[in-house]
């Protein structure tokens, strides 16, 4: 394959700065010549190594935007482009460093003390601590106001009580924040993984995200003391304003996982010979490109500006819920699309498609489901909620 500039035909990157197109490029190179050569072998024994914590963490990449000692504390546009071509290797790569970065950093920035912040964030940011986000549970994904973790006083104390489900970065954590529920409401807890009562099940044969660590947080009778909860997390809105900072990765990785497959698609069309011709002088293959392209180039523009406002400080729910819901369908309906164009070779892992097709099957339906993006935003322009009973 030729190596890769990019998918920009409507040339948004000339709008960006030159720290952002240094960045673009660090990554870019990381991506291409440290992720690439591994990821599949490690989608086949669905593993990521957990040595990729400090591997991005040297880079700068975990909790880039996040404001707090041994954070970068860099634009939103420019953790954007980081999530872009960390997708475009895999989106359990992308995974990974959206939980670390936007699911336990950020909230330890935004709602922790500052003795929570000297301790956590400088070892997370350098990836020689992993966290994990746990508020979906298997009964409650969608409702998570209807958890059931319980956290009940108990002196200086509290003790957890509960199971969470889907966690990304479970197996591999040094540090949980568990989100419970407690006399005063919803509240976030730091859970370190020697606490006695705390366990870890890996989920075990995934179709999807397979190179990303998956697993079940027990909490059984786990005491913290009152030092590691999160005093300015108060009510469902914290957690669920977390979710928003981890969404709007994903509608730019998305993207990236998108340009990707349709980089794979238009070289294989230009090369694959059929009728003593390359199936890319087919109208019909030429009409899912130029398809695809345009898709593409349409989340892009959504995702660049999305990008721009949350760095003038505009940072609306139903504005990243609307980028994540096209984008991560776009990106699926461009993954499907290529698969088409591969033919046979589409549903092997020599080709990234078919990894990249699975992978958005997930990415589509979590953190948010495309359902309630699409109610989201429905609720902003009618002001009618159509999701509460």
């Amino acid at each position: 394959m030729q190596p890769y500039h990019g998918v920009d035909f409507y040339r948004l990157d000339e709008f960006l700065s030159e720290e952002e197109r240094s960045v673009r490029d660090t990554v870019r190179n990381f991506v291409e010549q440290r992720f690439m050569p591994a990821v599949r072998a490690h989608h086949a024994a669905g593993t990521l190594p957990r040595e990729i914590g400090p591997q991005l963490g040297e880079l700068g990449l975990l909790g880039p935007s996040v404001q707090g000692p041994g954070c970068a504390g860099l634009s939103a546009t420019l953790y954007g482009l980081i999530c872009r071509e960390l997708e475009r290797g895999d989106s359990g790569l992308r995974s990974f460093a959206s939980v670390q970065g936007s699911l336990v950093m950020w909230p330890i920035s935004v709602y922790g003390t500052e003795a929570q912040q000297r301790r956590w964030l400088p070892e997370l940011a350098a990836g020689r601590s992993i966290g994990c986000f746990g508020l979906t549970e298997v009964g409650h994904g969608s409702d998570p106001g209807g958890m059931e973790t319980v956290a009940a006083r108990d002196g200086a104390d509290w003790i957890l009580t509960g199971n969470k489900m889907w966690i990304t970065n479970a197996n591999h954590a040094d540090i949980a924040l568990i989100w419970a529920r407690t006399p005063e409401g919803i509240g976030g807890f730091l859970v370190e993984r020697d606490r006695q009562g705390f366990s870890t099940t890996p989920v075990r044969g995934k179709w999807s995200l397979r190179a990303s660590d998956t697993g079940e947080l027990v909490l059984d009778a786990v005491r913290v003391p009152d030092a590691n909860r999160l005093p300015g997390a108060r009510g469902l809105r914290a957690p669920l304003s977390c979710l928003n900072e981890a969404r709007y990765g994903i509608a730019w990785g998305a993207v990236g996982a998108a340009a990707e497959c349709y980089r794979v698609a238009l070289e294989y069309a230009l090369a694959r010979q059929q009728f003593e011709r390359p199936i890319a002088s087919f109208q019909l293959v030429q009409a899912k490109l130029v398809d695809m392209l345009t898709e593409i180039t349409k989340g892009q523009a959504l995702a660049h500006q999305l990008g721009r406002l949350k760095d003038r400080g505009i940072n609306e729910t139903p504005l990243v819920s609307l980028a994540k819901r096209n984008n991560v369908a776009m990106a699926l309906e461009v993954a499907r699309a290529a698969r088409e164009i591969l033919g046979a070779a589409g549903i092997t892992d020599e080709w990234p498609v078919g990894r990249h097709l699975t992978n958005l099957e997930s990415v589509k339906t979590y953190e948010g489901t495309h359902e309630i993006h699409t109610l989201i935003v429905g609720a902003e322009i009618t002001g009618l909620p159509a999701y509460r009973g």
